[in-house]
């Protein structure tokens, strides 16, 4: 007999064009070299200026290596292809448990019905469901939002059998009933019929919610139907409490485990972890180590996808595309974690804030994969339980997914939620690897990517998936300080990770790729940026006051690199955006963002870091909201631009928006006035321009602080602070 022919469950494919691009990144690259040079040759021809040249040389030497680390992630991109139908014919006797994390913090800021709507989108996989268990961590222990999660288990009933019966997407009924009004409702009259019975009960169930959200609490005869409701007698705080554990759905229950037509729906539990004021809890990285041990006693699923609250699953196909993957017989073997991109429904045709992380997931990302996988992202990705607890990989490793291990099914369900209470208490991790070898790693605000990192330097490998139909889709930042507070925060842990014993210059060194060491790199050296960003962004504009120049002018041939560089960056970031589906004023838009990350959020990243080496402050986890006004999402739908709130990083943007408008008008009033050398624009060519390029990008910024009207505005307290420095500067150097 002849030898049966492998056929892959995936396919890796190069992505076309590498020896253009890489071509151009050798020639940007020695156009940098010649910038350097003329830096070092030029120093001593500074004169008045000489301090700025050093200055301006260090910003170049920084911007210089970044760019050659940026490279890692274009150098060598790869994009995956899954084959479902094989992975059917092959396995679909024999498909792993799948055991989903959703996670929640507060009840204010991620609304109870969100919550629910990602629960009911991932319990509606189109995967067996007596191999799928729903897990909610309820990290603020409301009674609200366990109420929602009850009340969806009854709704569960009716929605996932109607989304299997027609083939519904996406699967979270609010996203659901939205697409309606675009794609129409449909014409065949026994769904028509079944989705107005459906929708009928989800109106019904979200006032429900709704009520409760608004009183505060839930009403008397909800709480004595549930037996559930009695763990929150010895409830005192959201810091101050025992285990709450309910298991809302089991195929053990016969009364309570199947849907109207009669199928087992998938296993659903709540679990709030025990807490109390002196024991610290390791944020959103212990309750995904509580959730472990948990589900390892309940159902002990092969395989983890964990989101967050507000990443609903928009492709019910997600969890075959993942295993595609895993079971891959010849590559699935190394592969520790799938990870799908954080994809944003409510991001606007442009981008306004540049949420859409566009660069970051569509090159970025598969950049990485070509080097051994991408970081963890911390939500919509796929994990081998085993990797996640602290397995190291070799290659004698080999995963039976034949054997499925049901050693607990002698346990009732009140037994099996009494063994697993002790699982998420305070104390369980005293004198253990939890947090350390085992698990989510502590210590760190973006506990995902040293997570991820240690996880690769064990020898597995990760890989990046992005489906045509995105796999997750959630909310992204809807105002420019939710925008730049979310930026500090990953920022921040960031650079904690390079200064912290799992910094990828020493950790990954001989453990993982060096183009993959680059890449995390690239991450990690986000906040110092803020420096030389900093530097460029303010002192040409001030020396322009002066007439010194601190760049070739025009006629030079030094001029060249220059203008290559900038031409040739510009253009190739242009074009990649448009690569990346984008268009123009978006590009434009995600150029502003940038500039305002690198001159606030990563500043403050810096100082917050510094701070916290010197023992002066302790570290945090900022929730990013997912709740705003109704006029607040009236003008980001009309992308205008949303300040409101005072805060010091929008002072700082507007001191230097201001700053660099005052240098502008003193340059263009002596050029009408013909009080300046005319020869001297041509040597100060560049500094006029990048001024004005500042004076430019910065419209929005003069918008809110003197023509708008709005409450989105930048406030008067801002304003005055922004004005009062800028001018500060401004006279103080123009008389020094």
């Amino acid at each position: 007999m002849g030898r049966v022919e492998y056929s892959p469950l995936f396919e890796t494919r190069r992505c076309r064009g590498r020896f253009i691009y890489r071509s151009f990144a050798i020639s940007l690259f020695v156009a940098i070299c010649f910038i350097w040079h003329y830096r070092f040759s030029h120093i001593t021809k500074g004169e008045d200026g000489n301090w700025a040249w050093l200055g301006m040389l260090a910003s170049e030497l920084w911007f210089g290596f970044y760019w050659v680390l940026t490279q890692a992630l274009r150098w060598n991109l790869v994009f995956r292809q899954p084959f479902k139908n094989r992975l059917s014919q092959r396995y679909e006797k024999k498909l792993p448990r799948v055991d989903i994390f959703v996670c929640t913090a507060d009840p204010d800021i991620e609304p109870a019905m969100m919550v629910i709507n990602t629960v009911l989108s991932v319990m509606a996989y189109d995967y067996p469901t007596e191999k799928l268990s729903v897990y909610l961590s309820d990290d603020a222990g409301s009674q609200i939002t366990f109420y929602a999660l009850l009340e969806a288990s009854n709704f569960a009933k009716h929605w996932v059998p109607f989304c299997k019966r027609f083939k519904v997407e996406p699967r979270s009924p609010s996203a659901y009933f939205k697409s309606l009004v675009s794609s129409g409702y449909p014409t065949d009259p026994s769904q028509a019929k079944e989705l107005g019975n459906i929708k009928k009960l989800y109106d019904e169930m979200e006032k429900r919610i709704e009520d409760a959200t608004k009183f505060g609490e839930v009403a008397k005869e909800a709480r004595l139907k549930h037996m559930g409701f009695s763990q929150w007698d010895s409830y005192s705080s959201r810091r101050d409490h025992d285990t709450i554990l309910q298991i809302l759905l089991h195929r053990k229950d016969h009364n309570n485990s199947k849907d109207v037509d009669g199928f087992v729906l998938p296993a659903l539990v709540y679990l709030a972890r025990e807490k109390r004021p002196q024991y610290f809890h390791n944020f959103k990285a212990g309750a995904m180590n509580s959730l472990l041990r948990v589900s390892s006693n309940i159902s002990n699923g092969k395989i983890i996808l964990n989101v967050d609250c507000d990443m609903y699953s928009n492709n019910s196909q997600s969890v075959r595309d993942a295993l595609c993957f895993f079971m891959d017989e010849e590559k699935g073997q190394e592969i520790a974690y799938v990870q799908f991109p954080q994809t944003f429904e409510n991001a606007t045709k442009n981008d306004l804030y540049g949420g859409s992380l566009t660069s970051i997931l569509e090159v970025e990302f598969p950049g990485l994969d070509g080097y051994g996988g991408p970081l963890y992202a911390g939500t919509g990705c796929f994990h081998k339980r085993e990797s996640l607890c602290g397995m190291k990989f070799s290659d004698q490793y080999c995963n039976d997914w034949n054997s499925e291990d049901d050693q607990f099914k002698e346990a009732n369900l009140q037994e099996l939620e009494q063994q697993s209470k002790v699982l998420a208490s305070c104390n369980y991790e005293e004198n253990t690897l939890w947090g350390k070898e085992m698990g989510l790693k502590y210590g760190c605000p973006v506990e995902d990517v040293i997570t991820g990192l240690s996880i690769q330097c064990q020898g597995w490998k990760s890989v990046y998936y992005n489906p045509p139909r995105k796999a997750f889709l959630g909310l992204a930042p809807t105002t420019l300080p939710q925008t730049l507070v979310q930026h500090k925060r990953w920022s921040e842990g960031d650079l904690q990770i390079l200064l912290s014993k799992y910094s990828p210059a020493w950790y990954g060194f001989g453990r993982i790729n060096f183009g993959l060491q680059m890449g995390y790199s690239v991450y990690c050296l986000w906040a110092p940026n803020c420096l030389a960003t900093l530097y460029y962004s303010i002192i040409p504009s001030l020396y322009l006051l002066k007439g010194i120049p601190l760049f070739p002018k025009i006629s030079s041939p030094w001029f060249i690199p220059f203008a290559y560089v900038i031409v040739g960056e510009t253009t190739y970031s242009l074009l990649e955006f448009f690569f990346c589906g984008g268009t123009f004023q978006g590009w434009w838009n995600d150029q502003r963002i940038w500039l305002y990350k690198r001159t606030s959020s990563y500043l403050f990243a810096c100082i917050d870091t510094i701070l916290k080496l010197f023992g002066f402050s302790e570290s945090t986890f900022t929730i990013t909201t997912k709740v705003t006004e109704e006029d607040a999402s009236k003008r980001h739908e009309k992308e205008i631009m949303e300040f409101g709130t005072s805060s010091p990083m929008l002072t700082v943007l507007a001191t230097l928006a201001l700053l660099n408008l005052f240098c502008f008008l003193s340059v263009l009033k002596d050029a009408i006035l013909g009080e300046g050398d005319i020869g001297a624009y041509e040597t100060m060519g560049l500094q006029v321009l990048l001024c004005g390029f500042l004076v430019f990008i910065n419209l929005p910024i003069y918008q809110g602080l003197f023509l708008r009207k709005d409450n989105g505005r930048l406030p008067s307290s801002i304003a005055i602070k922004s004005i009062v420095f800028a001018l500060g500067v401004f006279i103080s150097f123009i008389f020094t």
